[in-house]
């Protein structure tokens, strides 16, 4: 496979297009006239979920599948009042090769779906699933590096990918969109000039396949504090951008403890900091991941960590939140960090945990209701993209003096 660039114009119509699609939800959340709005992809209200973690066979479920217990995993999250999922289709698992999807592997994903459907559940489809909680997975035709953004044939086998799960979404009433993966920019890098011309392609490719959607690009924290793939201008400019946070791996320990603002209103900070590169106030912005991932922390520091973040994000207007994660890691899988078999708001085995109760009680009080951004001028991003720079502006914002 060679590598190769893009042809200029093409990358210039898609950018046009990705623009466009951007319009469909600025302030107020407004979508465009020809996509009437659904409940699924309403901005202006606040929206509570799960990315979803399988109990009982992690996201190998798709080679051993057990919907009996995925059916009890849903009821669990149900049980909360949760309103979506984010799930994670494995992309080499789906796409076999360059030109070619899994009919038997959608099928499975369209049960899933149905099952979320009688609940109540609406799903988020991450594609990319390179890098899922620091395990790779990595097609047979992958281009690393750089090439998995300029390579015109990786393109063309990232198209049939989406055009076929587009295929699939279509039968089902409760789809929220794509998201590119799951922080991709931890599995293939490049430098800003090759990420920014992918992302518009993309966007304008996913609007194209599966219209009336919310696609977002759920990248991993850095390029909020440094260029890295994409940079924050044009992930702030897209239709709705997307946070991960997590204290710990932002560096929020270095500027106080896990109680203190820089942990406990980083939600509240890094949206304030997307506004400022999106150049607009009312910019909505949806918390795609969030959880300390501090280790150390009791079920009881976690639930008060989890009510303050919520809420001093929703009073500082993020729309919707998606917390890491549903269910602990089952410990019958041994290659992962031991960080993963503690994150959920539930025990492996289903049983409700201190913050999965303080979760419930966020979602009974602020589900539904209106979204309210703040009517404040924000200052200018930072003047350096740099992590220094980066969180003395956060700190400024929080008025927060280590």
């Amino acid at each position: 496979m060679q590598r190769r660039k893009f042809i200029a114009s093409a990358a210039c119509a898609a950018a046009s297009a990705y623009l466009m699609a951007c319009n469909h939800l600025v302030s107020g959340g407004t979508p465009a006239p020809t996509s009437p709005a659904q409940p699924a992809r309403d901005v202006t209200h606040h929206r509570f979920g799960v990315n979803y973690t399988p109990t009982q066979n992690w996201w190998y479920c798709w080679n051993n599948w057990d919907i009996d217990s995925i059916n009890q995993d849903l009821d669990d999250i149900a049980s909360l009042g949760a309103d979506h999922l984010r799930i994670f289709p494995i992309w080499p698992v789906f796409q076999t090769s360059a030109t070619s999807v899994s009919n038997a592997y959608l099928d499975l994903l369209g049960q899933m779906l149905t099952e979320m459907e009688a609940r109540g559940l609406d799903a988020v489809l991450p594609v990319f699933t390179g890098q899922l909680s620091g395990n790779f997975f990595l097609p047979a035709f992958n281009e690393t590096g750089a090439a998995f953004y300029t390579d015109s044939d990786m393109f063309s086998a990232q198209t049939v990918y989406i055009q076929a799960l587009a295929t699939m979404m279509k039968q089902h009433d409760n789809i929220i969109g794509f998201d590119f993966g799951n922080e991709i920019d931890t599995c293939w890098n490049a430098d800003t000039s090759a990420g920014d011309p992918w992302m518009a392609n993309m966007f304008a490719l996913m609007n194209s396949a599966y219209p009336g959607g919310i696609h977002v690009n759920g990248v991993g924290s850095n390029p909020w504090f440094y260029p890295e793939t994409f940079s924050a201008q044009a992930l702030a400019a897209a239709a709705l951008p997307v946070m991960h946070a997590y204290p710990f791996y932002c560096g929020s320990l270095n500027y106080g403890g896990p109680m203190d603002p820089p942990s406990t209103q980083l939600l509240a900070a890094l949206a304030a900091l997307i506004r400022a590169y999106a150049g607009n106030a009312q910019t909505p912005v949806w918390a795609g991941e969030y959880n300390t991932c501090i280790e150390s922390l009791t079920e009881t520091q976690q639930a008060a960590w989890l009510e303050t973040a919520t809420t001093s994000a929703i009073e500082n207007g993020v729309c919707w939140f998606t917390y890491w994660d549903s269910h602990d890691l089952n410990p019958k899988f041994t290659n992962f960090a031991s960080l993963e078999y503690s994150l959920g708001l539930f025990t492996n085995n289903g049983v409700i945990k201190q913050q999965g109760q303080t979760y419930k009680q966020l979602i009974a009080s602020y589900s539904g209701k209106p979204v309210v951004i703040p009517a404040s001028k924000l200052p200018p991003p930072p003047a350096a993209p740099d992590t220094d720079s980066t969180w003395q502006w956060l700190l400024d914002f929080l008025q927060w003096k280590p």
